[in-house]
């Protein structure tokens, strides 16, 4: 594993809100709910000790800003299978609400991620080492002159362009410190916003749909350009608008919330207004892209790669005579029949 930065799960992976994902986010797209809801519970059972519950997880449909109704929202959801409450009350003292649903999903462990899979790549994983130099040749595939049978390129588009309709999206992410306990709140659907924990229990993340994106570029190099012109200012204007946006819901958000500082980091995003998020793998000869839209999708993109794998290792069956009629005749006489 070639890793370009001194830790591994250091860009987009280990820079999010740290959810794990069932699927509620998503109404308008069916694959992204089935396949969070299935790579929710294969997460669990594989990487139990990686994520932890939440107290509270609510997801709150607003009167007025929401592009959907309540009760269409829920039919969705439990169209997709997914078990939720329905609920009068939030711990949060929310404004303007016309339905509220409490879910059972979890907070990813990241640090502790990081520690469990450094340790069990071992000798396989390979620090502060790009990849620069890739030559795809018939019986192999070279990397920085190193020969291997396959390459999974695992950047979401930034070493090689993705197969398939993307932007790349610059985000400033906000992180506050609150009371530990305080509820998961996602208010859904549209250009709206979330407030979630993270694994510090003091620490809470503000993603806003319209505020958190610094710009569509159609090159991951313009978009790490954008996100490295942030600066205070930047900061400065995305707390405001983003704050002002929470007060709309918790109108108490800037007495329970105190600002620490800013994420920042770039998010690989499919074309559309559908909000697709689920994973596609695509592939060049003996290189393999993938294009994971949440982190329980890794079991889908590694059943598609090894079966890709394991097609090219069959080999097609031969044509040979039928021995049927000449089995029935031997046994025919072996019981005295002729």
């Amino acid at each position: 594993m070639f890793e370009k930065n001194d830790r591994i799960l250091d860009e987009a992976s280990g820079n999010n809100q740290f959810r794990l994902h069932l699927g509620f986010h998503y109404p308008r797209h069916a694959g992204t709910r089935i396949q969070s809801r299935d790579g929710f519970s294969r997460f669990l059972e594989r990487y139990s000790d990686l994520s932890r519950k939440i107290s509270e997880n609510i997801y709150a449909v607003p009167k007025y800003t929401s592009l959907i109704d309540f009760e269409t929202y829920k039919l969705i959801m439990t169209a997709t299978g997914i078990p939720y409450h329905t609920v009068d009350r939030c711990p949060l003292d929310l404004q303007e609400i016309e339905g509220l649903i409490r879910v059972d999903e979890r907070i990813l462990m990241i640090e502790k991620a990081r520690n469990y899979f450094s340790h069990h790549l071992g000798p396989s994983l390979s620090l502060s080492d790009p990849v620069t130099t890739l030559i795809d040749r018939e019986t192999h595939i070279e990397v920085n002159g190193e020969k291997f049978d396959y390459v999974v390129d695992a950047t979401w588009g930034h070493l090689l362009r993705a197969d398939f309709d993307v932007f790349y999206e610059p985000t400033v992410l906000l992180y506050f410190e609150a009371s530990p306990n305080l509820p998961a709140i996602t208010f859904v659907d549209g250009p709206l916003y979330s407030i979630y924990p993270t694994e510090e229990p003091k620490i809470y993340t503000l993603s806003s749909v319209p505020h958190t994106p610094l710009g569509r570029y159609y090159s991951a190099e313009e978009a790490r350009t954008a996100r490295d012109r942030v600066d205070t200012a930047t900061i400065r204007a995305k707390l405001k608008v983003m704050t002002e946006q929470a007060q709309e819901n918790v109108r108490n958000f800037p007495d329970l919330y105190k600002f620490i500082g800013p994420q920042i980091s770039i998010k690989t995003k499919l074309s559309g207004s559908s909000d697709d998020r689920s994973c596609y793998v695509g592939r060049r000869g003996r290189l393999f892209t993938v294009l994971s839209g949440k982190i329980d999708t890794i079991f889908h993109a590694t059943e598609r790669i090894l079966s890709d794998i394991e097609a090219d290792s069959d080999t097609k069956p031969i044509d040979v005579p039928s021995s049927l009629l000449s089995r029935i005749q031997r046994k025919s006489i072996a019981i005295g029949l002729e």
